[in-house]
């Protein structure tokens, strides 16, 4: 049976990469108190998450204007958005879903676990503030931009030791 961790609100949620370009590995991390829950997603989760949150609080700034005020506290509190130790993936995000409570005007982020066809995902609920979504957005677009340089005939990333296009006449490394 499949379980779900709902963490509302949380105290903490960001999204980061762990170790060199190229290799990264990125998460999905937010805590409620003590408990840290840890999700491993794919870089182009997170670029793709970003631009819904960006559509999100469009939609939300034209529909539903948000009645708080954001105070300095919490904004300085959504200015550390570093990864927590024990970074322990709880498991690998498959999908991803997005939605809005009028009533207590939070967003809710719920990551679903990747499994195979006929099985029941794990899923975590994350809920926070649209000032939260909003450095999160940023912190994201960050994150998800300082991997390997891109090529700028074929798009491809660059890698370190050098990098074969095939655009380029001859096909010789770079």
């Amino acid at each position: 049976m499949a379980s779900h961790i709902e963490l509302n609100p949380v105290s903490h949620l960001t999204i980061g990469a762990v170790g060199p370009p190229g290799q990264r590995v990125f998460y999905l991390q937010g805590s409620l108190g003590a408990q840290i829950v840890s999700l491993i997603m794919e870089k182009e989760q997170a670029r793709l998450l970003a631009e819904s949150f960006r559509t999100l609080l469009a939609e939300l700034d034209e529909q539903h204007p948000s009645s708080n005020t954001r105070d300095a506290q919490t904004e300085s509190l959504w200015k550390d958005m570093r990864l927590r130790e024990p970074i322990e993936a709880l498991f690998r995000i498959g999908n991803i879903g997005l939605g809005y409570n009028e009533s207590s005007e939070q967003i809710v982020l719920v990551a679903y676990q990747l499994v195979d066809e006929g099985e029941e995902p794990n899923a975590v609920s994350f809920w926070t503030t649209r000032a939260h979504i909003q450095a999160l957005t940023k912190h994201t677009e960050e994150v998800v931009s300082a991997g390997r340089p891109i090529c700028g005939n074929c798009g491809q990333p660059i890698d370190p030791e050098g990098h074969f296009c095939p655009h380029r006449n001859g096909g010789h490394k770079h």
